[in-house]
């Protein structure tokens, strides 16, 4: 579980465009769980979900920033 609050952290240090990279790539690594799953080669599949919450992590991250971002563009 510390590994997730690290990654939670370093997620937290990046600008929108990391993050916004960082949320393409984990679309492409869930789409490839999926495949590997659906052909019955994925042999752990709790990391289908831990993808999942990983873009969710990184969507609301990127709504933060966007959210911030306006608030200060209206001061």
């Amino acid at each position: 579980q510390s590994d997730m609050a690290r990654e939670l952290a370093d997620l937290r240090d990046m600008d929108l465009t990391t993050l916004v990279d960082e949320l393409r790539k984990s679309k492409q690594e869930a789409l490839n769980l999926r495949f590997r799953h659906a052909t019955g080669q994925l042999d752990n599949t709790a990391e289908l979900g831990a993808v999942k919450k990983q873009i969710a992590r990184i969507n609301t991250l990127i709504r933060q920033q966007e959210i911030a971002a306006a608030e200060s563009a209206g001061k």
